[in-house]
């Protein structure tokens, strides 16, 4: 059996005692606590569960002060804030104190949700899931602030793996988003993408009567096994499977990731390892480093192998990221109609949009588990693997990939990459966020308006191609379990069929105002303004100046974009944290996504009365 890199296993197994907690120092404590807070009371706020009382004034155009009172009472927050477009709370974090009865506190995460618990709405049963879930966050900043690793001026030269393991937040509407509840703090370092520590996943002999494989039309079994682990190392696991008196050619060979296999496949899946439907074949020789979605590896030892995507039942952000068999079937034929969807567009094609396919998928159906549960549960989703391209394939010369989530990335010293990136290209923020939208916003609203088709397009699942520090085009991932065609009736091949769900008109068009709009321009809209970039005003009007230039160069759709409407006054509010505090062990049944959705009234839209300008605008340079 194959053992790994001696280097790898040493961080597992040599870990001292109070290296676990090394990073946890006062002077960090105080400094996450203080982050975490402001995360809160901004998100919180801006959902409506707290409504912050304003105060007075405060120096600086637009900020006020603001007081917000625990539950009781009896503690007071009072900060400095201004409120940008979509009800977004632009918080001093250095502002904000503390008082209980007139006496000063110091800043405690735990204490805050504490303090307005009742606000929260959670239950009692499901209140200390939070809380673990707000330490783990707490104790992943707090490693974050203390590790060794590029500042931002350094990120404009890195390459894509070094950008990927340096981000500093994780899904930035989500308070508690760096839950990870089963890592321990040895599993932290081995396994958690900012620990940057290369990974071997364990490969596992799977019985066919209970597996299933599934591939892209350009691909088969054979192939894929032979170029991501090559005949030696084949022959290698076949002398393994014989050795147990089993025939190989009855297995398919399947990568599940080393915390899976030790905490969950090892001992839940004993019946079928004590019987040879599962053979434990050992770690493969390849070197992978986890990703920001954080089961899904790349591969450092051959840079042109696919990506490996395995179950891995921790619970993480409303959700065990585990994969379901059943969905698994299904992802590569969608990949393949998605992929020609896109390729055959020639509009996407002039933006260079484009997708990473799943390519291939492979699940274990536990029988127990699936007869014991009807419903929809984490114990049907814990052995499932996948494989998606590459996208270093994507990459010209001169030309470099970044995930979308480094738009967003603040190093320690508090400078933001968004900005250094904007004044290392040479253009106006102005021109280089038309070139971004053009690569980003203009495919997804022309994959809205002419296809009926919304990804899950967070800064995590897409991957930016930039030339001279300026994003060029998008490739999206993560396409099988978060793409959807909004209408019921479509015309699909019976494999896909699950791709057309049935959601109510007027929560469409929140596919781009909550995925795209609240979910990720509302925090470079913080960053720029924040930094002084440029004002919301540049900003917003550069995002409908891209929707306007879409529209105008494709009139025959005019009557659908005044059915769903980009520029409407307001837009409902969709809420994530509502959605997590309300059940965070699966806020979402991926069956009904529409019916899962948690309100807070409307938000103004930040594109209203932008449309006369953006055209007036976009008619002058025609002229011009």
């Amino acid at each position: 059996m194959t053992q790994p890199n001696p280097q790898i296993a040493m961080q597992h197994a040599t870990l001292a005692p109070h290296a676990a907690a090394a990073h946890l120092t006062p002077g960090v404590w105080r400094t996450v606590n203080r982050m975490l807070v402001r995360k809160a009371i901004a998100e919180y706020a801006h959902e409506l569960i707290v409504e912050p009382e304003r105060i007075g004034t405060a120096p600086g155009a637009g900020y006020d002060r603001y007081a917000l009172r625990s539950d009781d009472g009896a503690r007071v927050y009072t900060f400095e804030a201004r409120v940008l477009a979509l009800r977004h709370w632009s918080i001093r974090a250095e502002t904000i104190d503390c008082t209980e009865n007139g006496a000063e506190q110091a800043l405690d995460a735990l204490a805050f949700i504490l303090d307005v618990k009742d606000r929260l709405g959670i239950s009692e049963a499901l209140l200390p899931i939070y809380l673990d879930e707000i330490s783990s966050t707490l104790y992943g900043a707090a490693y974050k602030a203390t590790k060794e690793g590029p500042d931002t001026p350094a990120l404009l030269e890195a390459d894509f793996q070094t950008i990927e393991t340096a981000m500093s937040e994780g899904h930035p509407g989500f308070v508690a988003n760096n839950g990870r509840l089963g890592f321990d703090a040895h599993d932290y370092r081995a396994f958690a993408p900012e620990a940057g520590s290369p990974v071997q996943v364990v490969w596992l002999a799977v019985h066919k009567e209970q597996a299933a494989f599934h591939c892209a039309a350009d691909l088969d079994y054979a192939r894929l096994m032979d170029e991501e682990l090559g005949a030696a190392t084949i022959e290698r696991f076949r002398t393994t499977i014989e050795s147990r008196g089993c025939q190989f050619d009855d297995y398919y060979l399947m990568p599940a990731h080393p915390w899976q296999w030790f905490n969950k496949l090892s001992i839940a899946f004993a019946p079928y390892v004590a019987t040879r439907r599962i053979i434990c074949l050992g770690y493969g020789k390849d070197r992978y480093l986890a990703q920001q979605s954080i089961r899904t590896f790349f591969n450092l030892s051959d840079r042109t192998k696919r990506y490996v995507k395995t179950s891995l039942s921790i619970l993480n952000m409303g959700f065990m990221r585990g994969l379901s068999p059943y969905y698994m079937s299904g992802t590569p034929a969608i990949n393949d109609f998605i992929k020609s969807v896109v390729a055959n567009d020639p509009y996407l094609a002039s933006q260079g949009f484009t997708i990473l396919r799943e390519v291939a998928s492979l699940g274990f159906r536990n029988r127990y588990y699936e007869t014991a549960v009807q419903a929809d549960s984490p114990y049907k989703k814990m052995l499932s693997a996948l494989w998606r391209e590459n996208p270093l394939v994507h990459a010209r010369e001169g030309q470099r990939l970044m995930t979308m989530a480094a738009l967003l990335h603040t190093d320690r010293e508090g400078r933001a990459l968004l900005p250094t990136l904007i004044e290392a290209s040479g253009l106006t923020p102005a021109a280089w966020l038309e070139r971004y939208l053009d690569a980003y916003l203009a495919p997804l609203v022309h994959c809205f308006y002419a296809h009926d088709l919304v990804f899950m397009p967070h800064g995590e699942n897409l991957i930016l191609v930039l030339e001279n520090h300026v994003p060029v085009r998008a490739i999206m991932k993560d396409i099988a379990e978060e793409s959807a065609i909004l209408n019921k009736d479509a015309p699909l091949p019976e494999n896909v069929k699950r791709l057309a769900v049935d959601v109510p008109e007027r929560v469409k068009l929140l596919a781009i105002f909550i995925d795209v709009f609240d979910g990720f321009f509302r925090y470079m809209n913080q960053i720029l303004v924040e930094h002084g970039v440029c004002t919301e005003d540049v900003f917003w009007d550069a995002v409908a100046g891209c929707v306007a230039r879409y529209q105008a160069d494709h009139p025959q759709r005019a009557e659908k974009y005044a059915q769903y409407d980009l520029f409407a006054e307001e837009f409902l509010h969709s809420c994530l944290n509502r959605l997590q505090l309300g059940n965070n062990l699966q806020m979402v049944n991926l069956a009904d996504p529409a019916g899962n959705l948690k309100m807070a009234g409307n938000l103004r839209n930040p594109l209203a009365g932008r449309q006369l300008a953006a055209s007036a605008n976009l008619a002058e340079a025609v002229e011009a």
